[in-house]
This record gives structure tokens, sequence and C-alpha cells, in this order.
């Protein structure tokens, strides 16, 4: 199987992802995309509607696969791994966060942080302790029996912030994480990120907004037309531009 021993957790080298419309129309969403996630990193993928940002964050989440190109997740080539496998990996190294929520309606905030345990072989003990530390975590251990219909959309995304991390993942991969927020409430989803960040995890936020990237991540991929049109660096506390 085809390995990278480098300092990447996630890594997209020559990607394009194309769509089969009809049986003479493909569509090319990602194009010759490279892209590293190095451990530790705080990295943002910009880019506008129609960019290709959508399609490039389910690549970089493993949760689809290039028509061209290869992906290596943990150092391992994701193209040749089964379904079952790559659920496994996935489930283990990525924790999601996304701009819906995506929260269980019958289940309570509690049972929502607990259920991404029960495919990794936690006891029902230990899922209920490690969803009791989370919620205390993100300032909820108040709200555990509260079901999503009665929770505020901040409180909502802090639930959906502590589920992403049940299995304590090495990636935590945002998808407009403020986007259904105000601005006060989304600058405290961002201050979690970047406490995360701070204790080691690596963050990967998707996102249209430039004021956010920039203000939050250290690294920037900036998306048109399905291709990285330029790449930036946070060097000493100022922005610079480096080849795709």
């Amino acid at each position: 199987m085809k390995q990278e021993n480098n300092n990447n957790i996630i890594k997209l080298k020559n990607v394009c992802k194309t769509y089969k419309m009809s049986e003479d129309v493909e569509v090319k969403a990602v194009c010759g995309a490279n892209i590293d996630v190095q451990k530790g990193n705080f990295v943002a993928i910009m880019g506008p509607s129609g960019s290709g940002k959508s399609t490039t964050m389910n690549l970089v989440g493993a949760l689809d696969l290039a028509s061209e190109g290869d992906i290596f997740l943990d150092n391992i080539n994701i193209e040749h791994l089964e379904e079952s496998e790559l659920a496994q990996i996935r489930g283990r190294r990525i924790g999601f966060i996304f701009q819906g929520f995506n929260l269980i309606p019958n289940l309570t905030a509690k049972e929502n942080i607990m259920l991404p345990m029960t495919f990794q072989d936690y006891s029902q003990e230990e899922r209920e302790a490690k969803a009791d530390e989370l919620l205390k975590l993100v300032e909820l251990d108040d709200r555990a029996d509260h079901y999503p219909n009665q929770l505020s959309g901040g409180q909502q995304q802090r639930v959906a912030i502590a589920r992403a991390l049940a299995n304590d993942p090495e990636v935590i991969l945002a998808d407009e994480p403020t986007g259904n927020l105000d601005s006060k409430t989304g600058e405290k989803v961002m201050a979690f990120l970047e406490e995360f960040n701070k204790k080691g995890k690596t963050i990967i936020l998707v996102t249209h907004d430039r004021n956010l990237a920039e203000k939050h991540a250290r690294k920037i991929y900036w998306l048109k037309d399905g291709t990285v049109e330029k790449v930036t660096l946070k060097e000493k506390g100022k922005w610079k531009e480096h080849k795709p």
C-alpha cells in the first residue's frame, strides 16, 4: 500500500474530482488540487460559492474519493482502502462540524455526543463519561438532557463541536461553523476551535469569509473554478503568498 512518510496528516496530490451529469456531460468540480495539512496546523480552505470548496472539503475529509490523483490520510493512500476500512480511519482521525449542526433531533445533547463512539467500540460507561466530560468542556453540562430544538443555535453548534471531539480525533474539519450564528456567538465558537488548536488538534476551516480565515488560520488555500489559485502563509503576523 502506497504511503508517504512526512508530517502531513492529510495530503491531496494532483487531485481531480469529476461528476458525470449525463452520458455526454461531465463536470470537473476540482482539478489538479495539491493540499498539505500538517499536524497541529490551522488551515483554511477559502473560496466563493461555485469555487469547488464543498467538493474539496469532502476530499480533504475523506468523505469522497478522487477521480484522479492521490489522497493520503495519516500517510495512507485512501484510494486503495475498502469503504469499511476508510470509515474506521476517518472516524478515528477526523471530527466534523457542519454549518447546519446536523444533530439528531430525537437524541438529547448527551446522546448526540455519544453517538460517534458507538462505532468505535467504547463501552456504554465510557461513552457516558466522555460525553459528560465534553459537555463540561463546551460549557453545556447543564443542557445534557435537552433536545436540539430546546437549544439555541450557538448551543447546538457547541454540541456539534463536542460530538466532533468524541473519538479524540487528530483533525477537526469545520464547514462554515459560524454561518448560522450571530457574530458574538460565532466568535465564541471560533475561540473554542483556537483553544483546541493550541492543545495540538489540527483544524481545517472551510469558509467563504476572508476575514474569518485570515483572523484564525495560519495557512490558506484559495480556490477558484475548482483549482487552487494561490496559497498564503502567515509569517511573523503577515500574510505572504506562495506558489500553489
